[in-house]
């Protein structure tokens, strides 16, 4: 303020000036709500408009709570990697959208021989890749045997069986098998381009090799630009064989906060939003041209128990006894943690394949676990588990004290509020339980630690998730000895459940299939080598006042909703998706009413600069 203020007005002539002021504010106020309504939001969605004009570049931006780790297939584990190599790369064998059933990929059709263990591959032609070098069956070929002569095991789960592979010709391939596979047309294995893996050593595929963008592939669409953490930048494939994308571009933005995240879904700045904070995801419902998903996650929430019968894990060797972990089945309130840890945003769970799952098995009423604490202290006691000092807590057989360990990471609010409440009912039953909260990389260390080339586990209990595969083959192999410092991460294997493993995987007829995988089921359902808690839904949310012709993945299943954004099976939303275009009338009228608002603003502050010199110089002659 000049010193012309406080020197010269009068009480009436301040009263006008305060007036004049607080006028002017409001018409500020009201010219800068107008221009941010007609303005797109800072950040990642600066350049973005609400509904893109003919002619505009079509850029879609979706907000992730979880980064990418790694673009290179050999090393990435997350479900984000396998979105973004889903997008990047394509496979022998895809899925349809709506049924999931196979569907031709980089393969047009196949055939298998009667013995089961040759599979005949007649594959694409024209197919480029994305930097312009020629799709052949040679590629095909060549990704199955650089992963086994190099004893790549990132894959391995879908690759077991597999002895190696021919390319007869540029447009067919033959893939040899042990013995027959029964998931052959699931595998999720990016076929990769010879001219550009051919040089990059075996040792360095699984270790330090980093993909680095742009990525050459043959999907829909190319990572361009990644930055760890903060956003990945793809580009449509306009030349894709399965026909261009309908917008230019897709950014994935990663946010470390997921608050942050939904506002920035209802100002705009973003058009989509994958796993929503439980207590913002109803208050959305009433923001209009944002529609809601409780879409299928293909996850099962758990509490993962450290089996592993070695001298070399460090866990506590007492969750090596069934007895003593089934006990533990009946000390878990699984109603309570889907009503209050997932605020209802999940149902029950019971054993570790998804009740949507073609292959999910369901115990009968009478035998499955319950909350009773009153059973878990009986068959603690039974079990030789008893508090033989008074203390509230029990020892071990031999009279040792009984303690143990959980941890949560720090991503996940509901898996440490699981855990609290663990603590609580173990602490009821007389188990001691200590928990952690860790970040995600510090859990995955202690549970994949090794003592050299030894795997040596060192956590008790860890409350997580695990993520299924359309084909069950994945989940059943986690459980089996091959899979031990792999993918088996609650180093639990069963002889009978092993046999059964291997059976399963060589038959090929599904309906014969089924009933051998509900065994198993129910075999690891009984040894308890994890507490199945929850399925929880998948929080999606996405603006269809912009966009039209989101693809839901699987489009129905009984009782089930398919989710849209994100999962390893959908592309389809991203390949199909479009913007609901502006007409050049719509934009006309907006850069319009943009121009009328400005010049509004000017004339406001003409007029109040005046008035402001009419004040002054009054004053000074007062």
């Amino acid at each position: 303020m000049g010193t012309w203020i406080g020197q010269s007005l009068l009480p009436r002539q301040w009263a006008e000036v305060a007036t004049a002021a607080r006028s002017f504010a409001c018409v500020v106020m009201l010219v800068t709500l107008a221009l941010a309504a007609l303005c797109p939001a800072p950040g990642i969605a600066a350049d973005s408009s609400p509904s893109p004009l003919p002619g505009e570049e079509k850029v879609m931006r979706i907000g992730w709570v979880e980064s990418p780790s790694n673009l290179n297939p050999f090393i990435g584990m997350t479900t984000s990697d396998w979105v973004l190599w889903l997008l990047n790369y394509d496979y022998l064998v895809s899925y349809d959208a709506a049924t999931l059933e196979p569907k031709p990929g980089l393969a047009t059709s196949w055939s298998v021989s009667e013995d089961g263990k040759t599979w005949t591959f007649e594959t694409r032609e024209g197919v480029t890749w994305q930097d312009g070098e020629p799709f052949t069956a040679s590629d095909v070929a060549f990704t199955f045997n650089y992963m086994l002569e190099n004893g790549l095991t990132n894959m391995s789960v879908y690759t077991d069986g597999i002895t190696g592979a021919k390319a007869l010709s540029d447009s067919t391939v033959e893939i040899y098998t042990r013995v027959p596979k029964a998931n052959m047309l699931a595998m999720l294995v990016p076929i990769l381009p010879e001219h550009v893996w051919s040089k990059v050593p075996g040792e360095a595929a699984e270790s330090s090799y980093q993909n680095e963008p742009p990525v050459v592939g043959t999907g829909p669409f190319q990572v361009i630009d990644f930055a760890p953490e903060k956003y990945v930048r793809l580009v449509a494939n306009k030349g894709y064989w399965g026909g261009a994308p309908k917008i230019d571009e897709l950014i994935i933005q990663i946010y470390v906060n997921p608050q942050t995240m939904t506002l920035d879904l209802q100002s705009g700045a973003i058009d989509g939003a994958v796993n929503v904070p439980t207590a913002q995801f109803g208050a959305l419902k009433d923001v209009p041209g944002i529609t809601l998903n409780e879409g299928t996650s293909w996850t099962f929430t758990d509490l993962q128990l450290n089996c592993y019968d070695s001298p070399d894990s460090l866990g506590n060797p007492v969750l090596q006894d069934a007895d003593f972990r089934r006990a533990l089945q009946y000390a878990v309130d699984r109603e309570r943690i889907v009503d209050v840890a997932m605020q209802a945003y999940a149902a029950v769970g019971s054993t570790f394949m998804v009740p949507y799952s073609g292959y999910h098995w369901e115990p009968a009423a009478e035998n499955a676990y319950r909350y009773d604490p009153a059973q878990c202290q009986t068959l603690l006691e039974e079990a030789g588990y008893r508090d033989v000092d008074g203390d509230g807590y029990r020892e071990t057989k031999d009279g040792k004290p009984l303690s143990l360990r959980i941890f949560a990471a720090t991503d996940s609010l509901s898996a440490q509020a699981s855990a609290r409440f663990v603590v609580g009912w173990f602490k009821d039953v007389g188990v001691k339980l200590k928990l952690s909260v860790l970040n995600a990389g510090a859990v995955n260390d202690a549970q994949f630690n090794y003592s050299g080339n030894v795997p040596a586990p060192d956590f008790d209990i860890i409350a997580s998730y695990w993520t299924n595969d359309l084909d069950p083959q994945p989940n059943l192999q986690s459980y089996t000895p091959a899979q031990i410092g792999i993918w088996n991460y609650v180093y639990w294997t069963n002889p009978e459940y092993t046999r059964l493993f291997e059976q399963q995987a060589q038959t090929i007829d599904p309906a014969q299939r089924k009933p051998i995988v509900e065994r198993m089921e129910q075999i690891h359902y009984e040894e308890s080598p994890e507490l199945v808690l929850t399925y929880p839904y998948q929080l999606e949310a996405y603006r269809t006042d912009r966009w039209t012709a989101w693809v839901r993945t699987p489009a129905s299943t009984p009782g089930w909703t398919g989710s849209a954004l994100y999962n390893w099976m959908n592309r389809d939303t991203y390949t199909s998706v479009e913007p609901k275009m502006a007409t050049a009338n719509e934009g006309s009228s907006r850069t319009g009413l943009i121009v009328a608002v400005a010049v509004a603003a000017a004339v406001v502050v003409a007029v109040f600069v005046l008035l402001r010199a009419r004040r002054r110089g009054k004053a000074v002659e007062e």
